[in-house]
């Protein structure tokens, strides 16, 4: 935006929200896979303004660290005992010492406002020339909202808040929003008169409205046509629909990039997340954190990726997965669990029932059933038959399992680490690795399989198995002596 007056963003975030029954500060609490606040941020960043300054209170540190985790360049200013957004206001002030332009006011519990929506209203407040200019909405239950009252000429006169208005107050449906643009000066000027003398107690920025229009200084609304991304989250019922609202946001924006979705309702996309042409997404599946899925890869259903890369044609089919990488070409699933530092090499097989944790599995290679894959590297063209098991833990210490290019071992393995298998190798059906296997070489752990004749019935007396068993050796006696 381009503006021969400067603009100034302050961001209210002091607020405890107890409607969200919670620990966790309001403002922290996610959607589309960022905290409210974080949403704000980077629609505030997105208007370049010359400053930013946020106003905390309740969690004070822990709403500081996550702010400044989320714009390093924001200022944070702390607001004393006196409650409410006035006085919020008159702290961040203090910030903008000697700025006189634009003051934009934005609320850190509204995630979903866009960025042409604030422009459209800064723009208007310029070409009006009014000392404030407020969004609006006009909603068809306007409870625990304030409420815009307007005079005889559509004019705004004032702002109530739902403690403090009468029955005829109460029955507007048009509500103030949070938003804000004023003018530096008269807001400075405005603030020093605006008292605690209402319900709540509290320093309202909302009086200020009344005080520059009874100082004949320009009031201003604009009705947005979007009401509900307007609207605040004060409790977990609000929290979950602005998820919704966000996520069908997201999902549109995402299918007009090239995207397949196939079941809109059932899929979750984080605003972090990128997607390129041609990815398929199958239902219920829930693309999480800074997740990036390259072109061609179908992933789903069933499916959650937190902070995984995707290479192009890659299949991941009811797989969870957290800050796993699955290159081109490579399958995954179904039923697979991918853990942290998991790799999946180009044109490589994870297959049902596998956990890989912290592995790397080389080009081609593949670990098709039932296995866990945890400490280790292997190279390329492994085939690892069913049951294969990597015993990295020895108690006390996680050891390392490395195996060379073209190793194929039998079913049921376990390689106890620390332990290397060259290039090549080959292992027997049921063997325990315990020692190194050169490249080239047969491992096998077999012992001499022994038979203990009428064990079942000596030590199980009574059961089916014995039953059965000397109803057998009674039949085979009889053949055998005919």
């Amino acid at each position: 935006m381009t503006s021969s007056t400067e603009l100034a963003v302050i961001v209210l975030a002091a607020g405890q929200g107890t409607r969200m029954r919670s620990r966790i500060p309001k403002i922290l609490h996610a959607v589309g896979g960022r905290p409210l606040v974080g949403h704000v941020l980077d629609t505030a960043a997105s208007l370049d303004p010359s400053r930013i300054v946020v106003v905390v209170r309740h969690e004070r540190d822990l709403v500081a660290e996550t702010v400044t985790e989320l714009a390093p360049g924001v200022v944070i200013v702390d607001q004393d005992e006196i409650p409410g957004t006035g006085r919020a206001v008159e702290a961040a002030l203090t910030a903008l010492e000697g700025f006189v332009g634009d003051v934009l006011v934005l609320s850190g519990d509204v995630p979903l406002l866009e960025s042409h929506t604030l422009t459209e209203l800064i723009e208007t407040h310029r070409s009006g020339g009014t000392a404030v200019t407020l969004l609006t909405a006009r909603v068809d239950d306007p409870r625990g909202y304030g409420r815009v009252i307007r005079d005889d000429v559509d004019g705004v006169r004032r702002i109530v808040e739902q403690k403090d208005a009468t029955a005829e107050e109460a029955a507007v449906t048009e509500i103030n929003v949070g938003v804000y643009v004023f003018q530096a000066t008269p807001l400075r000027d405005q603030l020093g008169r605006v008292g605690t003398a209402n319900a709540q107690g509290e320093k309202y920025l909302t009086d200020v409205v009344a005080l520059l229009r009874e100082a004949e200084l320009g009031v201003a609304a604009s009705v947005t046509g979007d009401a509900a991304a307007a609207l605040g989250v004060n409790d977990r019922i609000q929290l979950s629909e602005a998820g919704r609202t966000l996520n069908a946001r997201t999902v549109r924006y995402w299918q007009r990039e090239g995207v397949t979705v196939i079941d809109p309702a059932t899929t979750w996309i984080d605003v972090t997340a990128v997607l390129a042409p041609d990815v398929t997404l199958l239902p219920n599946t829930h693309v999480r954190g800074a997740t990036v899925i390259a072109a061609g890869a179908t992933v789903g259903p069933d499916t959650s990726l937190v902070d995984c890369e995707v290479g192009e044609d890659a299949t991941i089919t009811r797989t969870d997965a957290t800050l796993a990488v699955v290159e081109a070409g490579a399958t995954v699933g179904p039923f697979a669990y991918l853990r942290a530092n998991a790799r999946v090499g180009v044109n490589g097989k994870v297959g049902t029932f596998v956990e890989v944790k912290n592995s790397s599995i080389g080009e081609g290679s593949k670990v098709p059933h039932l296995s866990y894959i945890g400490d280790t590297e292997i190279g390329r063209h492994v085939n690892l038959g069913a049951g294969a098991i990597t015993a990295n833990y020895d108690d006390i210490t996680k050891h390392r399992t490395v195996i060379g290019d073209e190793v194929h071992s039998g079913s049921h393995n376990v390689f106890v680490a620390p332990v290397t298998i060259g290039d090549g190798a080959k292992t027997g059906a049921g063997a325990v690795i315990r020692k190194d296997v050169p490249a080239g070489a047969l491992a096998l752990s077999v012992a001499p399989q022994r038979n203990i004749e009428g064990w079942v019935e000596k030590n199980r007396p009574g059961t089916g198995a014995a039953d059965v068993a000397a109803r057998a050796r009674g039949e085979q006696e009889a053949r055998d002596g005919s």
